[in-house]
């Protein structure tokens, strides 16, 4: 057996485990064979971006084989990496990370990357144990309320069970302006729907003023868009949902407007006003022209997505100061926004939009869309502070969702245990406990469709939209998203449901992602089991803040348990066709029975794409 010098996701060597906050003595342990005749033993760590630091270690055990050395230091906030160093009669020698956080004395190797928070930082405890529920508005309910003021260049469907357009009448690609109606009144009708759910956040996809059915185009900051109602619907709406013990978060834009709204006014709905018509106007500055008024740097290259610079001062205002966009709509009763591509606003826009939102509501929630593991992520070559503790609470957490969907189709459990562990080791706990768990969202294919249908392999939208998984295909899928959905549901972190994924819905990437909610047509086994991991996640506190345990992942079969206090519960899924038998940890044999069944003689059979979730009490006499 090999020896592991180090280990950083063991107490024996690095306490406490992960991310620690600013001051905090941390402790680290080596533990080498005498063998290798060290001289002496350092620790070599590097502030993010700066020189190392050298601590030498002191030796403090000697046995037989072995020597063990150790110090202890605390950090300021920020970004860490070390290595260490020992010297030898020989020359030099370095352990450095292989895979699972283990240490090896080895010429190659990565270094071990340490977050440390500011001791301050505070995200909403509340948040943690729910679940979020996704609305995209267009396509959610119709509550059937008249609309008023609707641009007459907007295509409303009568048909809610067709396909989100992909192609205008003369064959072009659709551009976006076909309208099924859903509305604010519409979720607030649905509030007991989505209760039933154990929902306790409601996230809105943009409801201010664009000119296309996704609304990430924003015309308009302080007016919600008439298709989906007034000012007075979301004050009903956030009233109203409180009741059910729901918060509303809203979409935050703001690395873009859309070339159509009132800033920028390309095709002057707005007059003759806004930056593209005049040099002179207020807004010019927004925007980062190249040649005024048709050169222009547009997001992802598109002309329709101006870019901002939101460095601007006259911007920032806007948005973050007294009585600006973020205020306006706290005012209203929301909970919190996400941050559209949050990797694009500067660390110094983020800094004035935590202050300027947790003045107003230390309680509400600010969660960034990154796609990466957020605490090493580097944007625009500048390396990003998001959960240091001056800018987000929690991020979408795409790490996970990844490894969950990969894991139900190959079955690579060791894998999947590595992309948690190393999100469990990296994030601040109070983010790790509201990370945004989605395993479908409006920019990805639906869950089911990623888990059972053919790929695309290139092509293009007039096969997606033909496209429909035949009866094998969707059993499979379905079987398939009750292991992913019992991961979601369990991992650390908050399950965020996508609208009718719970109901069976299927399709391809945008636009068929974005389908109307089926009312009367859902899948009632799937939506009889979201209700059931609903009741598991509000009925068991270990899912609020709880420990997250690895106990088995081999092959298809992965188990994991969450603890707290007295309580704890373990939960295991096989990936594989066939039933599997593992050892079963200590105390469940007279456990209570969620899912599957008992240990039986101490071995727990988990049936083949099947799943166990086992809760017991611990007793500390």
């Amino acid at each position: 057996m090999e020896h592991i010098p180090f280990d950083s996701r063991n107490l024996i060597y690095k306490d406490p485990f992960g991310a620690v906050a600013s001051g905090t003595e941390v402790a680290f342990r080596v533990v080498l064979q005498n063998y290798i005749n060290a001289t002496a033993v350092f620790i070599e760590y590097a502030p993010d971006g700066k020189a190392p630091v050298f601590q030498e270690m002191i030796k403090t055990k000697a046995a037989e084989k072995t020597a063990t050395y150790e110090t202890k230091l605390a950090f300021e906030t920020g970004l860490y990496f070390y290595k260490f160093k020992i010297l030898t009669d020989y020359g030099e020698q370095y352990i450095l990370r292989t895979n699972g956080g283990k240490g090896r004395i080895s010429d190659s190797g990565d270094c071990w990357q340490l977050t440390v928070f500011d001791k301050d930082f505070k995200t909403p405890e509340k948040l943690s144990g729910g679940i979020i529920y996704q609305i995209f508005p267009d396509r959610f309910y119709n509550s059937g309320k008249p609309k008023n003021n609707v641009p007459s260049d907007r295509y409303i469907k009568s048909d809610f069970t067709s396909l989100p357009e992909h192609r205008q009448q003369d064959g072009a690609l659709a551009l976006g302006n076909d309208y099924y109606g859903g509305d604010l009144e519409g979720i607030r009708q649905k509030l007991p729907y989505i209760a039933s759910l154990g929902v306790s956040i409601i996230y809105l996809n943009p409801i201010f003023e664009a000119h296309s059915n996704h609304r990430y185009n924003t015309a308009d900051y302080m007016k919600i868009d008439s298709l989906l109602g007034n000012e007075k619907d979301l004050k009903r709406l956030c009233r109203d949902a409180k009741k059910h013990g729901i918060i509303i978060v809203l979409d935050g834009v703001f690395s873009h407007t859309g070339d159509d709204s009132i800033y920028f006014n390309r095709y002057k709905r707005y007059g003759n006003g806004g930056a593209y018509n005049s040099p002179d106007s207020e807004f010019c500055d927004w925007f980062k022209f190249k040649n005024w008024p048709d050169s222009y740097e547009a997001w992802w290259g598109v002309p329709s997505l101006p870019e901002v610079n939101e460095e601007n001062a006259s911007f920032t205002e806007f948005i973050t100061g007294k009585n600006g966009v973020l205020e306006h709509w706290l005012k209203c009763g929301i909970g919190g926004y996400r941050l559209d591509v949050a990797d694009e606003l500067p660390d110094q826009f983020l800094e004035k939009l935590r202050k300027t939102v947790k003045a107003k509501n230390k309680d509400a929630v600010i969660i960034g869309e990154v796609w990466e593991d957020a605490t090493n992520k580097i944007s625009y070559s500048t390396r990003r502070r998001y959960l240091l503790g001056d800018q987000l609470d929690s991020v979408m957490n795409y790490p996970f969702s990844d490894a969950i969907i990969d894991f139900t189709i190959s079955g690579d459990a060791e894998e999947l245990l590595e992309t948690i562990m190393s999100i469990c080791e990296n994030y601040p706990k109070q983010c790790l406990d509201i990370l945004m768990n989605h395993i479908g969202t409006h920019d990805t294919k639906r869950v089911l469709t990623a888990l059972g249908g053919e790929a695309e392999n290139g092509r293009n939208r007039d096969w997606q939209a033909s496209k429909r998984m035949s009866e094998q295909e969707l059993s499979l899928a379905k079987k398939r998203l009750y292991l992913a959905a019992l991961l979601q549901y369990t991992l650390p972190g908050i399950p965020s449901l996508y609208y009718g994924d719970e109901a069976g819905m299927e399709g391809y990437g945008d636009p068929f992602c974005r389908a109307f909610y089926p009312w009367g047509n859902q899948d009632a086994y799937l939506l009889d089991f979201y209700r059931k991991l609903g009741a598991i996640r509000r009925n068991n506190k270990v899912f609020k803040d709880g420990l997250f345990v690895p106990v088995f992942a081999e092959k298809g079969t992965f188990c994991f348990e969450r603890t707290k206090e007295d309580e704890k519960v373990l939960i295991c899924v096989n990936r594989w066709c066939d039933p599997v038998f593992i050892d079963a940890p200590k105390g469940y044999q007279n456990a209570e029975v969620v899912f599957g069944a008992l240990p039986i003689d101490n071995k727990l059979k988990i049936d083949g794409l099947g799943f166990t979730v086992l809760k017991t009490k611990v007793s500390h006499k």
